[in-house]
């Protein structure tokens, strides 16, 4: 499908009228998006410059191409007017965020849409660096109600320490919430993997800010642990040494020093992609300690078929008794492309993890949204998330 703007100019193609068309364009803003239908945009992602090959990669996957006798290169799809994701421009074939802003590189933001998404480095990680997406907010996109700091709203506080981190092999750093004028003995407690980018990219501790004040969750403390660049797909895998962290670690840890997490009912443990793959195992295992999980885009394709047979802890659930944990499950509906070395896609096992702790009696929110798998989709829904599981 083309858009009809390039069918328009390709028809009548001059240097002049790449340089009128590339003006306005960039005045406006790109990509550019025109009506198709009561649901849907023609969405144009566009670039001008000299490569083998381009395309828009992330949320999306949208190969460009080139006008004959020119550098501008463009490329059109059909996506619902819901969607919102972030996406990147790729050459050849590379896949990894862009790390700065100024648009060039084999990977880098769309120069012409203002619209950003800053991922910063974790200063605790010496291995991560900055990067940087493009954000692609198209008309019909959900409101995000929740993550915005709003006037009134009175701001918890954030401390960081760092615990020992025996059971996952070096100190781990850690970050603690504590909700304003509340005393954390007897609250709940949240656990969140992935703790840095959860606390600046999900805007975690805005979004309990205002749930809190709105009455829509119980007060609670939150525990962001941090993960390292070059361990974290070991760390976060449904194994002994996150669990032996969590159960004997760090929930005896807010225990102790807060006075926090007694009552297991109204703990809550959280995570996106393998961090919520890691918060269903933890949740389902240590079930003693948490009343609620919140899993988003969870990787229960693990272990790619490499190292075993896919879709392991899905397998779990029926194997032992039901336990008495509240789930909330999200993913994107274009988390459609396989998993690593051919497992299966995050859309098809996130919605057969759904079937399988529902079929096994257990208490299921879920949710499908109109995007990808990326942090823009989740910092809106974490905030559904908690409403969905949270108890007082």
């Amino acid at each position: 499908m083309q858009s009809p703007r390039i069918s328009r100019l390709l028809s009548a193609l001059a240097p002049s009228s790449v340089e009128d068309f590339w003006a306005e364009t960039c005045a406006r803003g790109t990509p550019l998006i025109e009506p198709c239908d009561d649901e849907s945009v023609l969405v144009t992602f566009l670039w001008r410059g000299e490569a083998a090959s381009t395309r828009a990669w992330w949320g999306v996957d949208v190969p460009l191409r080139r006008a004959p006798g020119t550098d501008l290169w463009h490329g059109t799809e059909r996506l619902p007017a819901s969607v919102r994701t972030i996406y990147c421009l790729a050459h050849e074939d590379a896949e990894h965020a862009p790390r700065d802003e100024t648009g060039a590189g084999d990977t880098h933001v769309d120069a012409a849409n203002p619209e950003r998404l800053y991922f910063p480095a974790d200063p605790a990680d010496p291995d991560d660096r900055d990067s940087w997406l493009s954000l692609l907010e198209l008309p019909a996109a959900p409101p995000e109600p929740w993550s915005r700091t709003r006037p009134g709203v009175p701001a918890g506080t954030v401390t960081e320490l760092t615990l020992p981190g025996a059971a996952l092999g070096r100190p781990r750093p850690v970050a603690l919430y504590r909700p304003a004028g509340t005393p954390t003995d007897g609250l709940p407690v949240l656990v969140v993997f992935d703790g840095f980018l959860a606390r600046h990219v999900l805007r975690v501790p805005t979004v309990l800010d205002n749930l809190i004040a709105a009455g829509a969750i119980p007060p609670m403390a939150a525990l962001f642990v941090g993960t390292y660049e070059t361990s974290r797909e070991r760390d976060l895998a449904p194994a002994r040494p996150i669990h032996e962290f969590v159960e004997h670690e760090l929930m005896p840890w807010a225990r102790t020093t807060l006075g926090a997490g007694r009552d297991r009912r109204g703990n809550l443990i959280a995570g996106v992609s393998r961090g919520g793959l890691a918060a269903a195992y933890v949740g389902m295992c240590a079930h003693e300690l948490f009343g609620g999980v919140i899993a988003q885009s969870g990787s229960f394709w693990w272990p790619s078929p490499a190292e075993g047979a896919p879709r392991w802890l899905i397998r779990q659930v029926t194997r032992y008794p039901r336990v008495d944990v509240r789930f909330y499950l999200d993913v994107g509906l274009r988390e459609t492309m396989p998993g690593p070395g051919g497992a299966p896609s995050q859309l098809s096992v996130v919605r057969e993890m759904r079937d399988t702790l529902v079929g096994h009696g257990y208490e299921v929110a879920y949710a499908e949204y109109s995007g990808g798998h990326d942090y823009v989709n989740w910092r809106r829904t974490f905030a559904d998330g908690l409403i969905a599981v949270a108890r007082a």
